[in-house]
């Protein structure tokens, strides 16, 4: 083993959660319950997952803590921006994710989080209705007074690093637009112009972040760091950036199960995927707009992994579509059905059915947990702009589109690409090959 050279996890990690619902407040409470020994962070990789360092005698499977230097919970600090202005104790009863006797035991610590005022604009979100609102004369004023909040939190919790994550709701569809997002220069020109058709609220968070010296973790499916000018300001900052959209139910399930028919070179005629979902992302993803961006982000899986180039014979005219129904009595209890109809031998059909029953804020959670310590990690290890090795937190993981790059969506590939980062940054060969 060489020596590693991470930086050490000294100090308190502020994490800044934009978004105070049913996801932000899952994970909070969650990690304070965790650090209490009151509940036990399933889920979690960083948590639980063990990689093998080392061949041969010298082979050890070893949790990523025994790797690398990772934050430990005791040390996180919690903070939101939220449109309403209920505490996280308050947001997490009213999120009805959580039983009462899961939330009660950290009450004191959850209430002590009060959200700052979002920056915020309603034609992004028209279904929310908050007044927890910053005043802002221009996207430019935006970020000034994000980056002050950034500030004053670390300042005021004592942080000595800080990550910035959106588990906020999806904002409606930003097209890439060449002249303002190719250059920073242009966004940042944008911004101090006021231009509120290309510059969106979370684009000024993602700023304000990587400005202060933060990394920043895209959640929602948003184009927000997903564009050139972006990628400029974080290699300017040498600050890590991760996206898009957590990978939680039916697309962890499409990027698990659609390498078994590739695998087994089967023929797939149609996957026709739906939901049905209540929280306030079931609320906001009910306008035709804001349901785009999170289509382009669910089907972008299936094409990456099941390629017409590749094996024509199978892959070559297949039916890929994506549904979302607002249904409010199932709150953040999600149900997604899958219908596969696939082709063996000699050309005769079969059909997959699956039915995933899942809790949204449960899995998304743990997943925000490791992209923030991971995300920390990738900072204190000198790594800059996209972590591809965090593909797999992702439902449709950023890449450099720009040079005819393809995003990796095979689960198997990318959790490989995780493990070989791990090891890289722990001082071990990163020894696993990628197909």
């Amino acid at each position: 083993m060489e020596k590693c050279n991470v930086k050490p996890a000294e100090g308190r990690l502020g994490i800044l959660v934009v978004g105070n619902g049913a996801v932000a407040t899952t994970f909070m409470t969650g990690v304070l319950m965790a650090r209490k020994g009151l509940t036990k962070p399933v889920g979690a990789m960083t948590q639980y997952d063990k990689i093998r360092v080392g061949k041969g005698e010298a082979k050890k499977y070893l949790k990523y803590e025994d790797i690398v230097p990772l934050a430990r919970l005791d040390d996180i600090e919690f903070g939101c921006w939220d449109v309403y202005p209920q505490n996280a104790y308050q947001a997490a009863v009213y999120a009805e994710v959580l039983k009462q006797k899961d939330i009660d035991p950290v009450r004191e610590e959850l209430e002590a989080i009060v959200p700052m005022k979002a920056a915020f604009d309603k034609n992004f979100a028209k279904r929310l209705d908050g007044d927890n609102v910053k005043q802002c004369a221009t996207r430019w004023d935006m970020v000034e007074q994000l980056r002050e909040d950034i500030r004053g939190f670390k300042a005021a919790k004592g942080c000595s690093r800080m990550v910035v994550l959106w588990a906020a709701s999806t904002e409606i569809y930003v097209p890439v637009c060449k002249e303002v997002h190719y250059s920073l220069a242009n966004l940042e020109a944008a911004m101090k112009a006021d231009d509120r058709e290309h510059v969106a609220p979370s684009m000024c968070y993602a700023y304000a972040a990587l400005a202060e010296g933060c990394p920043f973790i895209m959640g929602a499916p948003n184009t927000t760091v997903d564009i050139p000018a972006m990628w400029e300001m974080a290699e300017k900052t040498r600050m890590p950036i991760a996206g898009k959209d957590f990978k939680t139910g039916q697309t962890l399930v499409k990027s698990g199960f659609a390498p078994i028919i590739g695998t087994r070179c089967l023929g797939l005629d149609g996957w026709f995927s739906t939901n049905i979902l209540g929280n306030r992302d079931g609320l906001v993803l009910d306008v035709p707009e804001n349901f785009r961006t999170k289509e382009v982000s669910k089907l972008s899986t299936l094409e990456t992994i099941l390629k017409a180039d590749e094996q024509p014979d199978l892959y070559s005219d297949y039916y890929h579509k994506v549904r979302i129904n607002y249904y409010p009595p199932r709150n953040d209890n999600k149900e997604s059905w899958d219908n596969i109809d696939i082709r063996g031998w000699m050309g005769y059909p079969m059909q997959i059915k699956i039915n995933f029953l899942c809790r949204d804020s449960i899995l998304a959670a743990p997943v925000c947990l490791d992209l923030c310590l991971l995300s920390d990690l990738a900072a204190r290890a000198g790594r800059y702009g996209t972590q591809r090795f965090l593909s797999f937190f992702l439902k449709s993981p950023m890449h450099d589109y720009t040079q005819g790059e393809e995003a990796v969506n095979h689960l198997y590939r990318q959790h490989t690409m995780l493990k070989n980062a791990i090891r890289e940054m722990g001082g071990y060969e990163p020894d696993e090959e990628i197909d």
